[in-house]
């Protein structure tokens, strides 16, 4: 018997009762393995900017690219929820962020994500009241990367505690279902979770969120170039593909 399909409020309903693992993927083959893993919670993350596509951090990332990489990603038809991210300048206004999200959910999202909390709330509340599932994004924000000069991690500061749990609530208001927190500080992203009633996933941001997510690229080492600092490798793909490949041209 067919397992059921897993829904945003599937996620939601995790809250409390089991971890939630969530990892990217881009493609076809990438989103089947992570299906067939059970992974519960699959993002077409605009990190493919920088894994897929070269550039170096994610504000190159166009709604083309992000249509391209969720149209592929769905044919893998996953059990999982297939969340997909709404890139740089695509939700800048209400009517910009509904029209952008459904966008997306046409090539086969079937909930999307945006960076922001409280800044944001509006377009939360015009794509959740058009019946589009949200995940929210709080911390550090890579759409900013550029005018912050880099990756920081947030709420060391009293008054950057005060703002991230600000923005928590704000997500929650706005009706997002669960809230990704990257690079959070470990105590700030433990009382988010203990405050908010959805689901935290962090990355970056310790071990005490109900979930973690990462760059599935990260995990199994398909990116060997760059390896962020919290994330330890499960396995170095690339490596072993090079050998092989090496093997194969010396055999010839």
């Amino acid at each position: 018997m067919q397992s059921p399909k897993i829904t945003a409020e599937s996620i939601r309903a995790m809250k409390g009762h089991a971890r939630i693992a969530a990892l990217t993927a881009y493609d076809y083959p990438f989103t089947r393995l992570l299906d067939e893993a059970g992974v519960p919670l699959i993002l077409v993350g605009d990190s493919l900017g920088m894994v897929v596509l070269g550039h170096p951090d994610t504000t190159h990332v166009t709604m083309a690219d992000m249509e391209h990489h969720t149209r592929a990603a769905a044919r893998a038809h996953p059990r999982a929820l297939l969340a997909a991210d709404l890139p740089i300048h695509s939700y800048r206004t209400l009517e910009e962020a509904v029209a952008n999200a459904r966008r997306l959910m046409a090539v086969g999202a079937e909930a999307v994500k945006a960076e922001g909390g409280g800044a944001i709330a509006g377009q939360v509340r015009a794509i959740v009241a058009a019946g589009i599932p949200f995940l929210g994004h709080i911390g550090m924000l890579p759409q900013h990367v550029v005018e912050e000069g880099g990756y920081h991690v947030k709420g060391r500061e009293a008054a950057e505690r005060e703002a991230l749990l600000a923005d928590a609530y704000a997500l929650v208001e706005a009706g997002a279902f669960a809230m990704v927190l990257e690079l959070v500080a470990a105590p700030v992203a433990r009382a988010i979770t203990a405050a908010v009633p959805v689901p935290t996933i962090g990355i970056g941001s310790g071990p005490d969120c109900d979930g973690q997510i990462l760059v599935i690229n990260d995990l199994v080492g398909t990116f060997p170039w760059f390896t962020p600092r919290f994330v330890k490798p499960r396995l170095q793909a690339f490596a072993e593909m090079r050998t092989a490949i090496d093997d194969w041209r010396r055999s010839l």
